[in-house]
């Protein structure tokens, strides 16, 4: 679907995927092999067999690849070789003077396809509410290893590496002034980004504090100890995906490779109410905000479609891995730069301001709102944007 190009030049990109590969998903599905229903009446074994008959059977008769496909090309894309790893990235330049250019990254199970709801609010915010002084220049990478980026041929690529990557990018591609967001991976990379302050980086947001992940938080106020509560519960029962790509990606990886109904098996099991919505919206049709059946199908499929599923799975080993390079390298300061935090109620924990203040002394803006989960961009876009507009207010 692409060609790997040397230098720094930058190339249009269109995906355009064959009707056999499609074909093939389709047999591939049809004939899956599915266990018996778990012994119990809630997620606690994992994926729910109802949950994926349903999922497989309208993904094997109903879903429309070509759909996604067109969402994705009626926006520009490029690709680049950037330390030898080609990077697809979608880049919309707003209509509006002035727009504050904004590099934005997903993470997993996530692709630039959680984020396409909101290009429109972002770049285009007097449609949606917004001030025309609101506006955005967006650039949404796709992770290395991830969609339709490259994969990367060495180890190595750990969070500060990518985020450098990103630096590279928005000076390739001119912008002398810019913020980053990120969530889940992508809040990795911002993280990573902001403590290495490139000049021309003014600020970043993130919706997941890293830095709980790797350190002690205090736990000295009830609204501390639930959340230290809910970190434990996740670390408890909820991160055998986590373990798993962080110490053997490559043994997932035959799975993610070879099953599309084990692929999509795997992305939906990533935290309790994440997956809780994306099951109601396969049994019994209730999609939460924007988590529809087709919505969540494009992602899964892109995975299928571009063979991803073991190297984004390696991104957890370079991460977090005992083994890998990175392992026990020690953090750069917090990032000298303001950085903005919202915190959404149906994230893994709920981050309380204290722990914000804690980790970034640089904090220039912290809200908590009222609904909204893991994948807040793409389950609520329109409140996303209006998070990502409040925060940058300051540094524009």
């Amino acid at each position: 679907m692409a060609t790997v190009e040397t230098g720094t030049e930058i190339r249009p990109f269109q995906v355009d995927v064959p009707e056999e590969a499609l074909e093939d998903l389709r047999r591939r599905i049809r004939t899956t092999r599915l266990p018996s229903k778990e012994l119990v009446e809630d997620r606690s074994q994992g994926v729910q067999l109802s949950t994926i008959q349903q999922l497989a059977s309208y993904w094997a008769t109903d879903y429309d690849w070509r759909k996604g496909e067109a969402k994705l090309n009626a926006l520009p894309q490029f690709t680049t070789v950037i330390d030898g790893v080609e990077i697809h990235f979608i880049h919309v330049r707003s209509d509006h003077e002035d727009a504050l250019p904004l590099i934005m990254t997903h993470g997993w199970p996530g692709s630039v396809i959680e984020l396409l709801e909101t290009v429109g609010p972002l770049t285009d915010p007097t449609a949606h509410g917004g001030r025309p002084e609101d506006a955005f220049d967006l650039v949404l990478p796709s992770l290395p290893g991830y969609g339709f980026s490259g994969e990367p041929v060495e180890v190595g690529w750990e969070l500060g590496r990518t985020a450098r990557a990103w630096s590279v990018l928005m000076d390739r591609l001119g912008y002398t002034r810019y913020v980053a967001q990120g969530g889940d991976v992508g809040a990795g990379v911002s993280d990573a980004i902001g403590r290495q302050a490139p000049d021309r980086l003014i600020g970043i947001h993130t919706n997941l504090l890293v830095p709980a992940l790797s350190g002690t938080m205090p736990t000295d106020t009830d609204e501390e100890r639930a959340a230290a509560a809910q970190i434990a519960t996740f670390g408890q029962s909820g991160n055998g995906y986590f373990i798993e790509m962080a110490t053997r990606p490559q043994t997932i990886g035959y799975a993610l490779l070879d099953s599309p109904v084990a692929l999509a098996a795997w992305m939906l099991d990533h935290d309790t109410d994440a997956y809780y919505k994306m099951a109601r919206a396969f049994v019994g049709g209730q999609p939460s905000g924007n988590l529809t059946r087709d919505h969540i199908l494009d992602n899964v499929t892109a995975y299928w479609l571009t063979g991803t599923g073991a190297s984004a799975a390696r991104s957890y080993w370079e991460a977090y891995g005992p083994d890998a390079p990175a392992a026990g390298r020690e953090s750069l300061p917090p990032p000298p730069i303001p950085v903005g935090f919202t915190t959404f109620p149906g994230e893994i924990w709920r981050t309380p301001r204290s722990w914000a203040e804690a980790a970034y002394p640089n904090l220039s803006y912290f809200n908590e709102v009222d609904r909204g989960g893991h994948f807040a961009a793409w389950e609520e876009p329109e409140l996303f944007s209006e998070e990502l507009r409040a925060a940058f207010a300051s540094v524009r």
